[in-house]
């Protein structure tokens, strides 16, 4: 208000300055009429001079009237124009003062429109992108159960798979394992770090909405030149200058372009928490998949420790028949050689086991040198998972939540990219201190101040805002189709998962007959062999049957534990969405229409 009244009272100054300068606008026009009338008087005597003819004084005085009365109607016109100017000054100052008078109503006004304007903020609403989503899995049909009926659709009321799913497995070696990871592993460190990074940025974006205040202090002595050209009276004098500054800058957003950034920001962020809980999922996956694989190569050494025994008896029990005249030396020979062959992959079971040793020594941030898992075969049959239904899979997936967030935040591109068709306004202001030397460097008279607001409209740019706009949303439908494209390819994984632990109990079943038929098949051949009815070969041919399909039997079971592993993997193991970390700043819906369709 101070500022107005102020205002006010420097129109009245200049209302009272107008009519001032009427009147001695007047004054200056009479000027010239009083010496015209001198000059008349001074005719007037010439004329009566008795020196000078009649007649040449009549034409003078004729030639000299004429003019005169020219410039008397000139004087007159100017003088109503000038009437007219000083009218037309009146209005302008009356118009001024009662603007001065309203614009304390005009600034709430114009705060108001600003605020409209922010929330009118540019871009595309954003919704979840749609997918097609069955209402259940193939494998878990009725059809697909087979007579066993094993596999169903969950129910609301079944077991789900949450927090520590590795527990489900009732292995405390694989506890103690698992339990490492998320303390040693330098993958999921990485991770997390890129995580902090992604919430840091959040932080960096918000800081736009508020002001920034600097200083720079200066401090600076010089001395002019005497022979410089107009050299100034302080020319050859030393002097100082010393100023403390604060300047304050802020920029209105009043577009929504800061709120925006923040919102893309935090679904970055969002999106890296969830890659965080990929990899660590992923890690632990991989880590019990291994140890299982591990175990199943124990449970193979142990089959062929075993079985190099049994042939190592056949061999001695040969070795007597023969030495006894009873059995030829080639059935010597071919024992010797089933025996060495047994022990050749025996060993060669030990390359493989110290492999994922190794590689679980990796998993848990311990060097392999110094890493060692006691042995331990593998002889319980994986657990039941509960699948749940496709829907769910969405929420569970971390990686699905990661392409979601993704997509989120190139929503909120689009509207960043879009601001740059709007002006922006931006609050500056700078106040401190100037003086010629500390003892009048803090003095009140040597305060300083200015403040304004700045403009700033883009009108020419060759369609480079244009170009912007359109490759935010290349890059959003880009993320819409990544999003997509991951969600068939978890159906994918799941149905994979589900079919191989479906047809590998099949085969299971089947091969444990398989193995008993071979057990059955060596010992009639042995008996055979034994009562001379036939020759060693039948015998070497039973045990290679029979070994081969124990093998296979092993190999099955571990086939089906790391198939349960990766089935968990593909449901997302013990998480879900609302495990997503509601960072400061989050807004979903800003931003046309629908599902985040392009609508151009």
């Amino acid at each position: 208000m101070r500022k107005i009244l102020k205002v006010m009272g420097k129109s009245q100054k200049a209302m009272g300055n107008s009519q001032q300068t009427k009147r001695e606008s007047q004054s200056r026009a009479v000027l010239p009429f009083v010496r015209r009338v001198l000059h008349l008087e001074s005719w007037i005597l010439n004329f009566e001079s008795p020196t000078l003819p009649l007649g040449s004084r009549i034409l003078n005085s004729v030639f000299r009237a004429l003019p005169l009365e020219s410039w008397i109607l000139n004087y007159e016109s100017r003088a109503q124009r000038l009437e007219s100017w000083i009218l037309n000054f009146e209005s302008r100052a009356q118009r001024l003062e009662s603007w001065i008078l309203n614009f304390e109503f005009l600034l709430p006004t114009a705060f108001c429109l600003l605020l409209f304007a922010g929330a009118c903020t540019p871009g595309p609403k954003y919704g979840k992108p749609t997918v097609p989503t069955p209402p259940a899995y193939k494998e878990l049909a009725p059809a697909a159960a087979g007579a066993q009926g094993e596999w169903k659709a969950s129910q609301p009321q079944d077991q789900v798979i949450r927090g520590k799913w590795w527990e489900i497995f009732n292995d405390p070696q694989l506890n103690a394992l698992e339990e490492r990871v998320d303390v040693s592993n330098q993958n999921l460190k990485i991770a997390e770090a890129q995580f902090r990074q992604a919430r840091d940025q959040i932080r960096i974006n918000r800081s736009g909405l508020y002001p920034t205040v600097s200083a720079g202090p200066n401090i600076t002595a010089e001395q002019l030149s005497k022979n410089a050209p107009n050299p100034s009276t302080k020319a050859g004098q030393n002097q100082g200058d010393f100023v403390l500054p604060f300047d304050l800058s802020y920029e209105v957003d009043a577009w929504g372009r800061i709120h925006l950034t923040v919102q893309s920001a935090t679904a970055s962020a969002q999106a890296s928490a969830a890659d965080l809980e990929t990899a660590r999922l992923s890690i632990h996956a991989e880590l019990a998949a291994d140890y299982f694989a591990l175990r199943g190569l124990d449970a193979q050494k142990q089959l062929l420790d075993s079985t190099v025994v049994a042939y190592q008896k056949a061999l001695d029990f040969n070795t007597n028949r023969y030495n006894g005249g009873l059995a030829a030396k080639v059935e010597v020979a071919q024992a010797a050689t089933q025996l060495e062959t047994t022990q050749a992959q025996d060993i060669d079971v030990g390359v493989q086991r110290a492999q994922y040793e190794h590689a679980i020594a990796a998993l848990v941030g311990q060097p392999a040198s110094t890493f060692s898992i006691p042995v331990s075969p593998l002889n319980e049959p994986p657990p039941a998972i509960p699948a749940g239904v496709p829907s769910d899979l969405l929420q569970r997936r971390p990686d699905i939540a990661a392409n979601e967030r993704r997509v989120a935040a190139a929503n909120a591109e689009i509207g960043v990219a879009k601001t740059a068709y709007y002006p922006t306004l931006t609050l500056s202001a700078a106040a401190g201190l100037e003086g010629s030397s500390i003892t009048n460097w803090f003095a009140w008279p040597s305060h300083l101040f200015a403040v304004g607001p700045t403009l700033l409209e883009t009108l020419y740019d060759a369609g480079r805002r244009h170009a912007y706009t359109d490759q935010a949303w290349a890059a959003y439908d880009a993320n819409v189709a990544t999003y997509r494209q991951n969600v068939l390819t978890a159906f994918q994984e799941v149905e994979d998962n589900l079919a191989g632990l479906r047809i590998l109990d099949e085969e299971s079943k089947k091969e444990r007959q398989a193995v008993q038929s071979a057990e059955l098949s060596l010992t009639l051949s042995t008996n055979r062999y034994k009562g001379g009815l036939v020759t060693y070969l039948e015998v070497i041919t039973a045990q290679s049957v029979a070994l081969s399909n124990e093998r296979t039997a092993v190999d099955l079971l571990t086939r089906r534990m790391n198939s349960t592993v990766l089935l968990i993997k593909a449901l997302g193991g013990g998480w879900d969405s609302s495990k997503l970390p509601q960072l400061s700043g989050q807004g979903q819906g800003n931003a046309g229409g629908g599902n985040g369709s392009r609508g151009r």
